[in-house]
C-alpha cells in the first residue's frame, strides 16, 4: 500500500524527471513562463523579473539542465578570474593563459574578486552573459550556485592553486607545493643550519598549508625541534615579509635561516635584514618560493622553489578548452606540476658560533 501524500509523489516524480535531460519547454512548463523566458534567463539577458530569474534558475538546478552545444555558441573567450591582481607572480599566470588563448585565436578577460576566495553573484550572472569556452579561477572556487549556472550554460570551468578542497568532481591545476617546501627546508639543513625560521602564507590556503607541512617534514626527518616561535603566518605580500621579519630577526635567539613561503615575503624579509644590519647569506640565508623574474635580479640572487607559474596557467586554459570540447567530461580531476629548487646566492653555511 503506498501511503505517501500527493505532494511527496509529484516530488519524487520531478526528482527522478530530473535525472534526465530536461527540455526548455518542460523547464518554463514547471516555472510557469514561456520558453522565451527560460531563454532569456540562460543568456543573461536583464529583462526579466527577479523573481522568475529566481525561480528558473532553480529549476534549471533542480533538472541539472545543461544546454546542448549546438545551443551552445560561445564568445571567443577565456575568462580569468583572481582573488588579487597586483603582484608579479598574476603577471607570469597571466602569459600563461594569454599563450594558449593567442593559439586558440581567443581574447582574455581578465576580473578580480577583491580578496575574496568566491566571485560574486554579479559575477556569475556576467559569465553567463559572456558565453565564454571556459572559466579559469586562480586561489578562488565557485559556491554551489555559480556551479550550477555555469553548467547549465555549459560554460566549463578549472581551478587554478585552489586556496581550499575544491571537491572531487571540480578539475584543478596545481603544484608539488610539499614537496617544495621539503626541498628549501632540507636544502638548508643540508648546509648545517639547525635554527630555520619560516613566513608562511595564509592558513586557510591548501598551498600555504603544504609548504609549511614540507617544512616541518623536513625538520622531523633530520631530527630537528620545530619550534613554534620561529613560524610566522603571513599572507604572501612583501610588506607582511618585512614586518614579520623583522620580528624573527630582533629575537635573541634569532634563526640564522628562513623558508619564506612565497618570493615576495622573502625580498620583505631582506629589507627586514639591511634594516637590522644582517648580511644575505653571510649572516642569515634566506629560500623563497615561487622563482619570480625579480628572484634573478636581486642582490644576492635569490635561492628559491620553482613554481612553474606559466606552464600551470597553460594546462589550465587548455583543460578548460578541453572540457568545452568533451562537453564538460574529462577524466583528470587534479593535475600536479613539479616544483624544483633553484640554487643561488642567498644561502650558506652558518656563521660560526
Amino acid at each position: 500500500m503506498n501511503s505517501a501524500k500527493p505532494e511527496e509523489t509529484q516530488t519524487r516524480a520531478r526528482v527522478s524527471q530530473s535525472t534526465q535531460t530536461a527540455t526548455l519547454a518542460e523547464i518554463a512548463r514547471q516555472a510557469g513562463v514561456s520558453a522565451p523566458t527560460v531563454s532569456k534567463v540562460l543568456n543573461g539577458r536583464a529583462d526579466v523579473a527577479p523573481a522568475t530569474r529566481t525561480r528558473v534558475e532553480g529549476l534549471l538546478r533542480e533538472y541539472g539542465y545543461r544546454r546542448r552545444r549546438a545551443e551552445a555558441t560561445r564568445s571567443p573567450l577565456i575568462d580569468l578570474v583572481f582573488h588579487e591582481l597586483e603582484s608579479a607572480w598574476a603577471m607570469e599566470v597571466i602569459r600563461g593563459v594569454e599563450n594558449v588563448a593567442r593559439e586558440e585565436g581567443l581574447s582574455v578577460v581578465l576580473s578580480e574578486s577583491a580578496g575574496r576566495l568566491t566571485p560574486g553573484r554579479t559575477w556569475a550572472d556576467q559569465v553567463a552573459a559572456r558565453r565564454p569556452h571556459g572559466v579559469v579561477l586562480v586561489l578562488s572556487g565557485l559556491d554551489e550556485s555559480q556551479r550550477a549556472l555555469l553548467t547549465s550554460r555549459s560554460i566549463p570551468f578549472v581551478v587554478m592553486d585552489p586556496a581550499g578542497d575544491p571537491g572531487a568532481d571540480v578539475p584543478s591545476i596545481g603544484a608539488t607545493n610539499w614537496q617544495g617546501g621539503l626541498a628549501a627546508t632540507r636544502h638548508l639543513v643540508e648546509l648545517g643550519h639547525r635554527r630555520i625560521g619560516a613566513i608562511t602564507g595564509p592558513s586557510r590556503m591548501i598551498c600555504s598549508r603544504a609548504r609549511v607541512d614540507g617544512y616541518r617534514a623536513a625538520l622531523e626527518t633530520a631530527e630537528l625541534p620545530v619550534d613554534p616561535g620561529l613560524i610566522r603566518a603571513g599572507d604572501f605580500h612583501h610588506e607582511t615579509g618585512y614586518r614579520l621579519g623583522l620580528e624573527l630577526l630582533r629575537r635573541p635567539d634569532r634563526p640564522t635561516a628562513v623558508f619564506a613561503g612565497n618570493d615576495l615575503q622573502a625580498l620583505g624579509l631582506y629589507e627586514a635584514a639591511r634594516e637590522l644590519g644582517l648580511r644575505i647569506p653571510e649572516d642569515l640565508s634566506v629560500v623563497g618560493f615561487d622563482d619570480l623574474p625579480v628572484a634573478r635580479w636581486v642582490g644576492p640572487p635569490l635561492t628559491t622553489v620553482r613554481q612553474p607559474l606559466m606552464e600551470m596557467a597553460e594546462a589550465a586554459a587548455r583543460l578548460v578548452l578541453d572540457l568545452g570540447r568533451q562537453d564538460g567530461v574529462s577524466s583528470a580531476t587534479r593535475v600536479e606540476l613539479a616544483t624544483s629548487l633553484v640554487v643561488r646566492s642567498s644561502t650558506a653555511a652558518p656563521p660560526e658560533a
